[in-house]
C-alpha cells in the first residue's frame, strides 16, 4: 500500500484546506513531520486513518471532535486521500457529523456522516461506492488491514507504537493471518476434521451394518430350525461358525428335497401318460364322426360347383371374342364422330359464302397465292404505323429537350448564389457541433450510473429472496437431519420387537438363553429399514447441499449488490433520470448540429458536382437537340413512301390487316371441309373391315350374336373367384374322402372310452401333480433358505471386513486431523496455520534482528518462541528478548521506554521487509512513526537514523514525526506544520522546505 496524496478541511487543527503530496518524498525516502507541540502533527495521521477507516489512533469515540474548533458555523469538514492498493489507484472521501446552518428557518441541523470511494480508471475517477458502510466493505478489500492492524504495521501511533511487539500470542495471529494470507490453512483443519468425521460416521455405521447384519442371518437359522441349542455367544467370529453349521444344515435339507422332489415327477409322469392314452383314444372316435359329417357336407355342394363351372366355360370362350366387338364398337363410334365433323364444315363452308359444288383444293391453293402476295403490303402497313409512332415520339423529343435547354441555363446562373448561402449556415453550425463529444461523454456516463442504480435496485429483491431462500433451505436442512436421528432411535428401538418375534416357548433366547418368555417386546408396525434409513440420510445430504448453495447463491447476489451500488455513485435512479434528461437534451442538441454540419457539408459538394454536370448536361442536350431535328426530317421521307404502297394493298378493304384476315378465314374453311370428308372415307373403310371380322369370329364361337356374347363375359375377380371355388370344392372333397379312410383304419380294432375312464385318469393325473408340486415347493424353499443364509454370511463377512478397513482409515484421518488441529499426539498444541505464522513470525525477527543488533550496539537480540501457552491461548508465537549483557532471555514488557521502542522499529521495519517480499502479499510501501525518538541517547539516535536511510533502497517511504532538533538537519525532506492566525494551522510543502528542511 502507498499513500499519494492527502487533502485536510476543517479537521483537527487545520481550518482551511491543506495539501501533503506523499510523491514529492519519493527519491528522499525518509520525511520528517515538525512542528511545534500542539500544531497539528500527529493531526496528519489523523486524517489518513480517519480516510481509511473512519476513525482515528488517538480517539476512541466521538467523530465530532474531529472537526476543526477553528471552524466557523458554515465553513466544510472534509479529508480525502489518495492511495495505491491492490493493483488500482483510489481516492476516497469521508467527512464526520457536524452542525451547520440550516438552509431554511435558520437555526443549525446535523450534517450526516459522508464518505465516497472513486477508482482510477484511465484519466477519470469512477464512483466504487457512495455511503460510510458501504465504503468501508470495500476499503476492508483493497487494503485487507483492519484498523487496528493498520495501526500495528503502517502507521505506528503514539502509545500504540509497540502493540505488535507486546501483543498477545491471539492478537499477533490475528495480524499476521491477514499480512500473509494463511487463512486457507484454516480451512485445511477444517476440511480434515470433517473428513474425520465422515470416516468416523462411516465406521460406526459399518460396525452397525455389520451386526445387523449377522443378526438378520441368525434369526434366519432359527426361523427355519436350523441353528444349535447352545447359547448364543458375544465373540463375532463364534458368532459366524456357529452360523456355518447352520448353513450346513440347511444344504442337507436342499439334498433330502431333491430326492423327494425327483420322486414325485416320476409318479405325476406316469400318470400324466396314462391320462395321455385315454384322451388320444377318445378324441380318435370323435374325429371319425365329425369326419362323416364333413363328407356329407362337401358332397352336397356338387350341384352348385356344376352351375359355377359352366359359366367359367363360357366366360373363356367369350373372352376371345371381347377384342374384335371392341375394335367393331370403336370403328362405328369414329365413323360417327366423322359424319358428324362433315356436316359442321359444310355449315360453316356454306355460311361463309361458299358453294357446294366448288373445287376445294382449287380455292385452297388460290386463297395460298394471295395471302403470300399480301404479306409484303402488311409488313408495309406496319412499318407505316411504327413510323408514324416514332415521328410523335421524336417530335415530343424534340420539345422536351428544347425545355430541358432552357430550365438547365437557368439552374446554372443559380448555382453561386446557393453555395455562397451554405459556406454561411456552415460556420454558424460547427460552433454547435464541438460541444458533441463533451455531452456524449457526460450523457453516457450518467446513463451508465442509471443502468447500475437500476441494477442495484433489483438486486436488492433478489438479495432479499436469496437471504430468504437460505433461510428456508437451512431450516429444512436442519428438520431432514432431525428425521435421520429419530430414525437411527426407532431403528435402535425396534431391533427389540425383532428378536422377539423369533421367540418360541420352550426355546431358549437368543439373547438371555432363558425358555420362558414372559414379556416379549412387541414389534414394530413400522419398523425401520435399511432403505428408509438410507434414503432419510440422502434427502439430509441433499437439504445440507441445497443450503450450501443457497448461501453461495446469496454471497454473488449480495456481492453483485454492493458492486452495483458503487458504479451508481451512491445515487438513486430518480435522482440520475432526472439529470439523464437534460444531459440526453444536451446531446441531442450537439448530435443535430453534427448531423446538420455534414448534411450542409453534403450540400456543398453537391453544389460542386451538380455545377460540373449542368455544364456536361448543358452540351449534351445541344447536341442531341441538333440530332433529333436530323432524325424527324428523315422519318418524314419514309413515311411518305410506305403510304403509297399501302393504299394499293388496300382495295376495297380498310386496312391490309383486314383483306389478309378475310382471305385466311376462307382458307381455314376450305381446309376444314376438306379434311372432314377425307376422315369420313376412312371411318367408312374401317367400319366394314371390323363388321366383317366380327362376323367370322361369331360363326365358329357358338354365340348367336355380339350381345349374348357380351353378356357371357366376367371381370377377372370373377372370374378368379369361380376358379378358386372349383378347385378349392375338387380339393376339400378329395381330403375329406382321405381323412375318413385313414380314422375308420386307426379306429378299426379298439373300442371308445367311457367317460368313467377319462374321469378316473384325469383324478389320478391331479393327485400326483399336486404331489410334485409340494415337493418342488419344499425344495425351492430349502433352497430359498440356504441361499438366503448363505448370502445374509457373505454379506456378514463383508461387513465385518468393512469395518476393519474403515478402523484403520478412520485411525489415520483422526491422527492427522489431530495433528493438524493442535491435538494430542501434537505436544505443542500448534495447529497447522499457526506453524505456517510461527515460520514466518521466524523470518520477520531474523529481519527485525539485522536492524535491532545494530541499533543497539549488539546487546538485544528478539527471540521467536514457541513455549506452550496456557488456557488453549495459540503457541507458537511468542515473542521474547534476548540480553547479551546478561545471557538471559525475558519479556519484552522488562523493556525501558527507549528500548521498547527500538524493538518496536526494528520489529515494524522487519514485518515490512517480509510481508513486501511475499508474492501476492499485502505490500507496506509507506510507513509513519509518531514520536518516540526522544527517548533514544544521540548514539542511538544515530544508529535508528542511519536505519532508516537504508529503508531507501527498498522504495519504500517512510513519515516520522518528531520534536528532536538533531533529526530536522539529519533528515533533508520535511513537512512543516505551524500556527497561523487565529490559532488555525497551515502545512508547509514546498521547494524551500525540501531543500531547506
Amino acid at each position: 500500500m502507498k499513500l499519494h496524496r492527502l487533502e485536510l478541511t476543517g479537521f483537527g487543527p487545520f481550518r482551511e484546506t491543506q495539501t501533503v503530496d506523499f510523491d514529492a518524498f519519493d527519491g528522499d525516502g525518509v520525511f520528517l513531520i515538525s512542528g511545534r507541540t500542539g500544531a497539528g502533527k500527529s493531526s496528519i495521521l489523523d486524517g489518513v486513518s480517519f480516510a481509511l477507516y473512519g476513525s482515528v489512533p488517538r480517539y476512541e469515540g466521538g467523530e465530532r471532535r474531529l472537526r476543526s474548533d477553528h471552524c466557523h458555523l458554515g465553513d466544510p469538514t472534509e479529508v480525502v486521500l489518495e492511495f495505491s492498493a491492490g493493483g488500482g489507484r483510489w481516492r476516497v472521501a469521508r467527512a464526520p457529523e457536524y452542525e451547520r446552518p440550516a438552509k431554511r428557518g435558520g437555526g443549525v441541523t446535523l450534517e450526516p456522516t459522508r464518505a465516497v470511494l472513486e477508482e482510477r480508471v484511465g484519466d477519470e475517477w469512477i464512483g466504487r461506492a457512495a455511503k460510510p458502510r458501504e465504503v468501508g466493505i470495500f476499503l476492508d478489500e483493497v487494503v485487507g488491514l483492519s484498523a487496528q492492524q493498520f495501526q500495528q504495521v503502517i502507521l505506528l501511533a503514539q502509545n500504540k507504537f509497540s502493540r505488535f511487539l507486546l501483543a498477545k500470542n491471539d492478537e499477533r495471529q490475528a495480524l499476521l493471518r491477514t499480512l500473509f494470507g494463511t487463512k486457507r490453512f484454516e480451512q485445511y483443519k477444517l476440511d480434515l476434521e470433517e473428513r474425520r468425521r465422515e470416516v468416523q460416521k462411516r465406521f460406526d455405521t459399518a460396525g452397525e451394518h455389520a451386526r445387523t447384519v449377522l443378526e438378520f442371518a441368525e434369526n434366519l437359522a432359527d426361523e427355519h430350525g436350523l441353528s444349535s441349542d447352545a447359547e448364543r455367544a458375544d465373540d463375532p467370529a463364534v458368532r459366524q461358525e456357529a452360523l456355518a453349521d447352520a448353513q450346513r444344515r440347511a444344504d442337507y435339507r436342499v439334498e433330502q428335497a431333491a430326492t423327494e422332489r425327483a420322486g414325485a415327477e416320476a409318479a405325476s409322469e406316469v400318470a400324466t401318460t396314462a391320462h395321455g392314452e385315454l384322451v388320444a383314444r377318445a378324441k380318435r372316435h370323435t374325429d371319425l364322426a365329425r369326419a362323416r359329417t364333413d363328407l356329407d357336407l362337401i358332397e352336397g355342394e356338387q350341384e352348385r360347383i356344376d352351375i359355377e363351372r359352366q359359366r367359367l366355360h363360357r366366360a373363356r370362350v367369350a373372352e376371345n371374342l371381347r377384342a374384335p366387338i371392341d375394335a367393331w364398337q370403336r370403328a362405328q363410334t369414329a365413323h360417327d364422330s366423322a359424319s358428324q365433323h362433315v356436316e359442321t364444315a359444310t355449315e360453316v363452308w356454306s355460311a361463309g359464302g361458299g358453294g357446294l359444288s366448288e373445287d376445294l383444293d382449287a380455292v385452297v391453293a388460290q386463297t395460298t397465292g394471295d395471302l403470300a402476295v399480301l404479306a409484303t403490303a402488311t409488313r408495309a402497313e406496319h412499318d407505316l404505323e411504327a413510323a408514324t409512332t416514332s415521328h410523335a415520339e421524336v417530335t415530343r423529343d424534340l420539345e422536351r429537350i428544347s425545355t430541358a435547354l432552357v430550365e438547365i441555363r437557368a439552374r446554372r446562373q443559380a448555382l453561386p448564389d446557393e453555395r455562397a448561402t451554405l459556406t454561411d449556415q456552415i460556420a454558424i453550425v460547427a460552433e454547435k457541433a464541438a460541444t458533441a463529444p463533451d455531452a456524449r461523454e457526460a450523457r453516457d456516463s450518467a446513463e451508465a450510473r442509471l443502468q447500475a442504480a437500476r441494477e442495484a435496485a433489483a438486486l436488492a429483491e433478489r438479495l432479499a429472496a436469496a437471504e430468504a431462500d437460505y433461510a428456508a433451505r437451512n431450516s429444512a436442512s436442519a428438520e431432514a437431519t432431525v428425521a435421520v436421528t429419530n430414525l437411527l432411535q426407532r431403528r435402535l428401538a425396534g431391533y427389540a420387537g425383532e428378536l422377539s418375534a423369533g421367540l418360541v416357548d420352550g426355546e431358549p433366547c437368543a439373547v438371555c438363553g432363558s425358555t420362558e418368555h414372559p414379556h416379549p417386546a412387541t414389534p414394530d408396525d413400522d419398523p425401520v429399514t435399511d432403505e428408509m434409513l438410507a434414503e432419510a440420510e440422502r434427502a439430509r445430504d441433499e437439504a445440507a447441499e441445497r443450503a450450501r448453495d443457497a448461501a453461495d447463491t446469496a454471497h454473488v447476489i449480495r456481492d453483485e449488490h454492493a458492486a452495483a451500488l458503487s458504479r451508481a455513485g451512491g445515487q438513486s435512479p430518480d435522482d440520475l433520470e432526472t439529470a439523464l434528461v437534460s444531459l440526453k437534451e444536451r446531446a441531442r442538441t450537439a448530435e443535430a448540429a453534427i448531423a446538420e454540419h455534414d448534411r450542409l457539408q453534403t450540400r456543398l459538394v453537391a453544389v460542386d458536382e451538380r455545377e460540373v454536370v449542368t455544364a456536361r448536361e448543358l452540351a449534351e442536350l445541344t447536341e442531341a437537340h441538333t440530332q433529333t431535328r436530323e432524325r424527324l426530317a428523315a422519318l418524314g421521307a419514309r413515311i411518305d413512301d410506305l403510304h403509297a404502297t399501302v393504299t394499293d394493298a388496300r382495295a376495297e378493304f380498310t386496312t391490309v390487316a383486314e383483306r389478309v384476315a378475310v382471305t385466311t378465314e376462307r382458307l381455314e374453311r376450305a381446309r376444314s371441309l376438306r379434311e372432314a370428308r377425307n376422315r369420313l372415307d376412312v371411318a367408312r373403310q374401317a367400319l366394314e373391315a371390323a363388321r366383317i371380322d366380327l362376323d367370322a369370329r361369331l360363326e365358329s364361337s357358338g354365340f348367336d350374336d355380339a350381345i349374348s356374347a357380351t353378356a357371357a363375359l366376367l371381370d377377372p375377380a370373377e372370374i378368379t373367384r369361380i376358379d378358386s371355388l372349383v378347385v378349392e370344392h375338387s380339393a376339400a372333397l378329395t381330403a375329406a374322402r382321405a381323412r375318413l379312410l385313414d380314422l375308420e383304419l386307426e379306429t378299426a380294432d379298439e373300442a371308445a372310452p367311457t367317460p368313467d375312464e377319462v374321469a378316473a385318469a384325469e383324478q389320478a393325473v391331479r393327485t400326483a401333480d399336486q404331489t410334485r408340486t409340494a415337493a418342488i415347493a419344499a425344495e425351492r424353499d430349502a433352497q430359498n433358505t440356504a441361499r438366503g443364509l448363505a448370502d445374509l454370511r457373505s454379506r456378514a463377512v463383508d461387513a465385518f471386513a468393512s469395518v476393519a478397513d474403515t478402523a484403520e482409515e478412520a485411525a489415520v484421518v483422526t491422527r492427522l486431523a489431530d495433528t493438524v488441529a493442535g491435538r494430542a499426539p501434537n505436544t505443542m498444541k500448534m495447529d497447522l496455520e499457526t506453524f505456517v505464522l510461527a515460520a514466518e513470525l521466524e523470518e520477520i525477527v531474523a529481519a527485525a534482528n539485522l536492524r535491532l543488533s545494530e541499533m543497539s550496539s549488539g546487546r538485544y537480540t528478539l527471540l521467536h518462541t514457541d513455549a506452550r501457552q496456557a488456557r488453549n491461548a495459540a503457541s507458537g508465537l511468542g515473542i521474547e528478548i534476548f540480553d547479551a549483557y546478561t545471557g538471559q532471555a525475558r519479556s519484552p514488557h522488562s523493556l525501558s521506554g527507549g528500548e521498547t521502542f527500538l524493538a518496536s522499529l526494528a520489529l515494524a521495519l522487519g514485518l515490512a521487509h517480509v510481508v513486501t517480499s511475499r508474492a501476492g502479499g499485502i505490500r507496506l510501501d509507506t510507513l509513519f512513526i509518531d514520536e518516540g525518538f526522544g527517548s533514544l541517547d544521540a548514539d542511538t539516535l544515530e544508529s535508528a537514523l542511519e536505519t532508516l536511510d537504508e529503508l531507501r533502497e527498498g522504495g519504500r517511504t517512510v513519515g516520522v514525526i518528531s520534536h528532536v532538533e538533531s533529526m530536522k538537519d539529519r533528515i533533508r525532506a520535511q513537512l512543516i506544520v505551524e500556527s497561523a492566525h487565529e490559532g488555525a494551522s497551515v502545512i508547509r510543502q514546498d521547494e524551500d522546505v525540501l531543500v531547506d528542511g
